[in-house]
């Protein structure tokens, strides 16, 4: 019988810690709700100690997901651990997470400790957690670049104190897989009460082999990965899930392990965290990205019609991508529109069902038909949005070849007053950002701005995403719509809303596994 691998997802932790990918209280609760939808075992939700967003996100998670274990990180210190705690303690299945460098030039350049206080600091912060939980986990981080023997000792040592899971990161994604697999048999033949904790890894991709490295571990005897969706996390990011996943499944009989995934629902949670976080994943990424499963050389196509496995190692359909697709119009009834919601894996809280069906019949107003994709970005850009401070009302554009854009743009705020400004700019997007920088009184940077299809042809929606700046901190926003200009402009309010609502964010100070 296969080995059962226990999947921890970190999307919400170290996957946010990615530039740019701040998400708010709303989309993480969502993305939360998502993953355990996906079957994950383990929910990071975050870094509690790292700001009061970070503390609150990791609270309203435990109190709202149930299923996998809800973790929080902290350092390995006291008043960490405390605030984990705090944060986790609601959860229907909580653990504190807690870590300490054991490499050579951690311990000297940022700890500024000797060995055997590391060893010492390790042992005494887990047995505090243990007071608080039963469910601890502990990291060495930089674990790949520590001394194994040193390293098997802080092991032993945290699993006597009652550690019950050891985790060995590849923090900086140095490791390749021959050496992180000789790693972790050295862990496994020199920690003597291995046996008591389940073995962990989480490895980053720096030189692109975080995957293949959580790979090698599992053959090596590993029994938890540390992953997040499309691979999201700092620097290059981490070893990413629906990869790692979909490799125990394809070649099952080389790992003879498995998970409990639900493989189904992996193309929706890829497009969600995609949607949530503005990062786009790339078409020729494993799994998720659009040309997975696209066949554009003669002699592919030749060979899909004749016998798909010819050129597919996997099906569309086992990540929950429809191989055919359905297109609804203004005429298709409540029923058949959620019955493609679920075919398509999207959750939509009943009392958001009404909204995005009303949504929906006014987009099939605007355009004859509706495709999967229009669905998909309806669902997650209604259930992703945070509370809206400043709703659009009207906007009004003069534009043209030799005239200078001007746009005037109407809020109505969340009190019900509306403010109207005008503004000139180099373009009508320019123009209406200037108009509602004028109304909401902040001086904001527009970081980056894109601008796509979702679909094809000239009735597409456009989808802009747009990450601003304001003191030094990030928020991300999109917006969706068959007018580019709207689309932008709802893409800009999202973000300041986000700003608007957010009681505190990542600051980046902590470092992490």
């Amino acid at each position: 019988m296969p080995r059962s691998i226990i999947i921890f997802d970190t999307t919400l932790r170290d996957g946010e810690q990615a530039p740019g990918c701040s998400m708010n209280l709303g989309e993480k609760i969502q993305v939360a709700r998502q993953l355990a939808a996906l079957g994950v075992d383990v929910i990071e939700a975050g870094f509690a100690i790292a700001s009061p967003g970070d503390f609150n996100a990791v609270r309203e998670v435990a109190r709202g997901v149930k299923g996998p274990i809800i973790a929080s990180l902290s350092r390995a210190l006291e008043k960490d651990i405390d605030l984990a705690w705090e944060a986790v303690r609601d959860a229907e299945r909580p653990r504190i997470h807690t870590f300490i460098a054991t490499s050579a030039i951690h311990m000297e350049h940022k700890l500024r400790m000797k060995p055997e206080e590391v060893l010492a600091q390790a042992a005494a912060m887990v047995r505090y957690a243990k007071k608080f939980c039963p469910d601890v986990e502990f990291s060495a981080e930089d674990a790949s670049r520590s001394d194994p023997a040193f390293l098997c000792r802080v092991f032993q040592a945290a699993i006597e104190a009652g550690a019950t899971t050891i985790n060995v990161p590849d923090t900086v994604g140095y490791s390749v897989p021959e050496e992180f697999s000789a790693l972790i048999g050295a862990v496994r033949r020199g920690v003597p009460d291995i046996d008591r904790a389940v073995l962990s890894v989480h490895c980053h991709n720096d030189l692109g082999m975080a995957v293949a490295n959580s790979l090698a571990a599992i053959q090596a005897g590993a029994g938890q990965v540390e992953c997040t969706v499309n691979g999201l996390g700092e620097r290059a990011g981490n070893a990413a899930l629906e990869e790692v996943v979909m490799a125990l499944r394809t070649r099952a009989e080389l790992y003879d392990a498995a998970c409990g995934i639900r493989t189904q629902q992996i193309h929706a949670t890829s497009r969600l965290v995609s949607s949530v976080t503005g990062v786009k994943v790339q078409p020729n990424k494993a799994i998720v990205g659009d040309n997975a499963f696209a066949h554009e050389a003669g002699i592919h196509q030749h060979g899909i019609l004749a016998n798909r496995q010819t050129y597919e190692i996997m099906t569309p359909e086992s990540i929950g991508l429809p191989h055919n697709e359905m297109v609804l119009g203004k005429h298709s009834g409540r029923h058949a529109f959620e019955e493609r919601l679920s075919s398509l894996g999207l959750r939509v809280e009943a009392e958001a069902l009404p909204a995005l069906f009303d949504a929906f019949k006014e987009l099939a107003d605007r355009k004859k038909a509706v495709s999967d994709r229009d669905i998909e970005a309806l669902a997650i850009g209604l259930s992703a949005t945070a509370p809206k401070a400043f709703e659009l009302d009207r906007f009004v554009i003069n534009s043209g070849t030799h005239l200078t854009s001007t746009s005037t743009v109407s809020l109505t705020k969340k009190d019900g007053a509306k403010f109207e400004r005008v503004a000139i700019g180099d373009g009508p997007i320019d123009a209406s950002f200037k108009a509602i920088d004028k109304i909401i009184g902040k001086k904001l940077t527009l970081r980056d701005f894109s601008l796509g299809a979702v679909t094809g042809g000239k009735d597409a929606q456009g989808e802009a995403m747009v990450r601003i700046v304001h003191g030094e901190k990030q928020y991300n926003g999109r917006g969706l719509s068959t007018d580019i200009v709207e689309a932008s402009i709802q893409a800009y309010l999202a973000a300041i809303n986000s700003m608007e609502n957010e009681t505190g964010g990542h600051d980046g100070t902590h470092s992490a596994p």
